[in-house]
Formats: structure tokens, C-alpha cells, sequence
């Protein structure tokens, strides 16, 4: 009853999975990963112990392909279930038991799992494995890319319902913890792929630091620019004088605490161009 694809990264280590289906959110009984491990998809009458069961697996070193035969083995409904795994070393294993609801399928590549049951065709498999093939950048963006791939493909045959992303990096989660990097979830929409791909562009701005190429030097038109903008709204009672001085980038960082905004505003002497730009979007000149 779900479309889904799981993937590494072997360049940042990202692991994760992206799914999709007519079933109230998805995301919670699908996916699963652990950085430095690997990352699960279990669906199809899904077997919910597969998810903590071979993570445990993947990380004592057990590879993606004996990780699910030891899954398969001890389950008598193996005949079922879907799943996909990847481990920490680009190796995928997908399983579709003979009982999987038709249309249902799966394809593996180098580092990346892609499956379905209950689809419109196996074109939805191919096109999530192609597209993620090609596609570029970072897991995340990879992962999506494919899913929505999956879905113009046709995706679940009976509908859609919600959709879901997690993605597993060491020391990605918010405060640099845990490894809960991205995680996602659309849990009942009329077009949750979509939907999924605005959140993670949120998610980009909200929660992913900037690139130093994407920071600007202050200089006295935008020092000018943001004491004017922060003054609207009380947060700068100085002068106009366009010079970023202590006063200046105080105000910017209790304004960017408010909008939460704090994990773009790493710099004493340069802005974001996104934040600079979300600014401009939001006040008077």
C-alpha cells in the first residue's frame, strides 16, 4: 500500500528514507535509520520490529542483504512484507513477498533501495531508481526528488494520503545531539508529496546553516538596510547611522530569535542572503 525509497550517501554518510501511500501518516511505521548503521523501509502489512530489529543488525556490521534475510527468517508472515535496507556501506537489499498486493516490485543500485506494492505499474519503481540515479546534491533532496518521481508516475493506485522523509547524519539534529538530521511528515493531505517538498524547503531555511558563499559582508547600505527594517518593529531604538556596530547586531539576533532564524545568523560581519532577503520580504524600505 506504498511507494518508498531508501539511500546513502557516501560522501556526508547521510542515510534515509523517503515514502509515500494512501494510509494515515505513513512516516510512522515505515521508516527508519541510524547513522553509521543503515536505514530501513517495512511495509506491506508492515512488520514493525523490522525497523529496530535490523538497525540493532546493521549496527553490529551485518549487511544489508544478510540483515533482511535474518528479518525474513524469523517472520512466518514474510510472504507479505516489503522491505528495503541499505547499511552504512552502499549495500541494498529489497524484498516483495509472493502475497504483496499487485502491482508490487522492487530495484536496487548502488547505494539506494526503491519498492512498492499497490501501484499503478512497476514504472514507478523505475522512475524512482532513475531519477535517483541522476539527481544531485545532498540525500534529502535526492530521496524527494525520486519520490515525486514515483508519484507523476502514479504512484499508489488507490490514492494519496501522506508522505514522509527522515534522514539519519551523525550530529545533525538540531543542537548537534543526535543523529536525527531531517525528519519530516505530511500525515494527511490531498497531495502530500508536494506538500513534503515545501517542508523541506522550510526545513532548509529554518534549520540548515549557510554556506560561506552564501554569506554577504555588511557594508553601510545593508548595515542601513537592517536598522531601518529592525526599527520598524522596535527591535533597533538607535540611530540610522548604517554603520553594524554592537547595537545593530544585537537587535538582529533577538530578531532572528523570535523567528527562529538563529541557525542562519552565524556571522558578526556578514548576513545571509536568504536571511537578508526574508527581511526585505517582511518590511518597508
Amino acid at each position: 500500500m506504498t511507494f518508498s525509497i531508501i539511500g546513502y550517501d557516501p560522501t556526508t554518510g547521510d542515510l534515509g528514507v523517503a515514502v509515500a501511500s494512501k494510509f494515515l501518516a505513513v512516516g510512522s511505521v515505515v521508516s527508519w535509520a541510524q547513522a553509521g548503521a543503515g536505514a530501513i523501509a517495512t511495509q506491506s502489512y508492515a512488520n514493525i520490529s523490522f525497523g529496530p530489529d535490523g538497525l540493532a543488525l546493521l549496527a553490529q556490521g551485518t549487511s544489508a542483504q544478510a540483515t533482511l534475510d535474518q528479518l525474513l527468517a524469523a517472520d512466518e508472515g514474510r510472504e507479505q512484507r516489503q522491505v528495503g535496507v541499505v547499511d552504512a556501506q552502499g549495500n541494498a537489499a529489497t524484498w516483495t513477498g509472493n502475497a504483496c498486493h499487485s502491482w508490487a516490485g522492487g530495484r536496487t543500485g548502488a547505494g539506494y533501495a526503491a519498492q512498492g506494492n499497490i501501484l499503478t505499474g512497476a514504472d514507478v519503481v523505475e522512475a524512482m531508481a532513475t531519477t535517483f540515479e541522476q539527481t544531485q546534491g545532498e540525500l534529502a533532496e535526492r530521496l524527494l526528488a525520486a519520490l515525486l518521481a514515483g508519484d507523476l508516475a502514479g504512484g499508489d493506485q488507490r490514492g494519496r494520503q501522506s508522505a514522509a522523509l527522515y534522514v539519519a547524519r551523525k550530529g545533525g539534529a538540531y543542537g548537534g545531539v543526535l543523529d536525527r538530521y531531517i525528519d519530516l511528515r505530511v500525515d494527511d493531505h490531498h497531495n502530500p508529496v508536494p506538500e513534503l517538498q515545501r517542508l523541506l524547503q522550510l526545513h532548509r531555511f529554518y534549520l540548515t546553516p549557510p554556506k560561506p558563499e552564501d554569506l554577504l559582508p555588511i557594508d553601510q547600505a545593508i548595515a542601513l538596510e537592517i536598522q531601518t527594517m529592525l526599527q520598524q518593529v522596535g527591535y533597533y531604538q538607535g540611530e540610522l547611522s548604517g554603520v553594524y556596530d554592537a547595537a545593530t547586531h544585537s537587535a538582529l539576533q533577538a530578531y532572528g530569535g523570535v523567528e527562529n532564524l538563529e541557525e542562519r545568523l552565524v556571522s558578526e560581519t556578514h548576513i545571509d542572503q536568504q536571511v537578508l532577503n526574508y527581511l526585505r520580504q517582511h518590511f518597508v524600505r
